[in-house]
């Protein structure tokens, strides 16, 4: 199968461009390996981060929470 796929991030083709040379490959091969890889075929597991280990841990301070307040606050002179 043969794809033309337009608009590529520079991010991402500098990223492709590196793996390939890293890994010794074409351009070409690094493309469809990480096609691959993000579909899921290649049958390892991304390593994925939640934030399970954060989340419920907030505790509430009067600091923090009056700057919170201070921000909803509408300054009525900017608004006239």
């Amino acid at each position: 199968m043969q794809y033309t796929i337009r608009g590529i991030p520079v991010a991402v083709d500098q990223t492709l461009r590196e793996r390939a040379r890293v890994a010794g490959t074409s351009l070409n091969q690094a493309a469809v390996d990480a096609l691959s890889e993000g579909s899921g075929m290649t049958g390892r597991r991304r390593k994925r981060r939640d934030l399970a280990d954060v989340a419920g841990t907030w505790k509430a301070e009067k600091a923090v929470e009056a700057a919170l307040a201070d921000q909803d606050r509408v300054d009525e002179d900017l608004w006239r």
